[in-house]
This record gives C-alpha cells, sequence and structure tokens, in this order.
C-alpha cells in the first residue's frame, strides 16, 4: 500500500496546496482503480497522517511552506529530514504531520513506512481565504503530475497469464 496524504487548511488560502494536490490526482481515472493506492486529505489533522500511514510500504506527503523562497517553489524532502518530536500541550491542533512520521515510527515500529518523501509547495498568501495563487495552483499541478508518475512507477506486477 502506498498513502498519499495531503495537509493543509483550505480556508487559509494557499495552505490549501496539499489538499488541491489530492483533488488533482483523484480526478485521474487509473489512481481510481488502483487498491494499493490510499489518498487522503488529511487537513490539518497530523493523528490522520499517522494512522493512515500504518501499514503502508511508502508514504507520500504534500503541503505548503512558508522558506522564504519564491512562491510556488517545489521542494522534495526525504521524511527522515523533516520528522520532529511532538512537545506536548494541551491543544491536539499543534501535533502535525511532522510529529505524526516520528510519533508513528516510534510507535509503529516495521509497520511504519520507511520510504517517506514530502513534496513541499512555497506558499504565496496564507490570509483568511479560499482558492490558490496562480504560482501556487501551477506548483500544485506539478506535483500531482509528479506524484503521479510516482505511482505509476509502484504499479504492480501484471501476472495476468502467467503460471
Amino acid at each position: 500500500m502506498i498513502a498519499v496524504i495531503g495537509c493543509g487548511n483550505a480556508n487559509r488560502k494557499d495552505d490549501a496546496a496539499g489538499i488541491e494536490v489530492i483533488r488533482l490526482l483523484r480526478c485521474q481515472g487509473d489512481l481510481r482503480a488502483r487498491d494499493d493506492v490510499r489518498l487522503l486529505d488529511a487537513g490539518t489533522d497530523g493523528m490522520s497522517v499517522m494512522y493512515a500511514a500504518r501499514g503502508c510500504a511508502s508514504l507520500i506527503i504534500v503541503d505548503s511552506s512558508r522558506t522564504g523562497s519564491e512562491p510556488g517553489s517545489i521542494f522534495e524532502v526525504p521524511g527522515i529530514e523533516l520528522e520532529t518530536q511532538h512537545v506536548p500541550s494541551l491543544n491536539l491542533h499543534d501535533f502535525r504531520w511532522d510529529h505524526a512520521l516520528f510519533a508513528g515510527r516510534q510507535l509503529y515500529r516495521d509497520e511504519f513506512p520507511s520510504d517517506v518523501t514530502v513534496f513541499l509547495i512555497e506558499a504565496n498568501d496564507l490570509g483568511l481565504g479560499i482558492g490558490l495563487s496562480p504560482e501556487v495552483d501551477a506548483a500544485a499541478t506539478s506535483v500531482a503530475d509528479r506524484v503521479a508518475a510516482r505511482l505509476a512507477s509502484f504499479l504492480p506486477t501484471n501476472t495476468a497469464g502467467a503460471e
């Protein structure tokens, strides 16, 4: 199983980049027919990321970022480089996907994917509102294409007719 998880807040403009990538992937008929691919819009729920990744061989996370780079820039980063231990608080909303990677690996051990890739799309506008800026929208389409190509490379071997 391969999980592709989009994160973000759909009410904060470019923060919805990961959610848009999942929407675009869901529109691809060849992905809808695959039972080895799980597409999830996790919103801002880090716990969902941890639970959805359990038992998967590979995990791809897509989210927006704010690094000061050119809006629409795409960063592809190994998940191990972004894992962060969660500092407990009284607010579950601060348990993000980077915390989920760390916690999932600690809790689930061999049941948590070792193959984790994170795509980050540099945001332009994180203000309240709906809709992506043009450069982030274009980057989301590019990331969806890259993820689809990666998923195509994970196609199960066709054994029809081989006995």
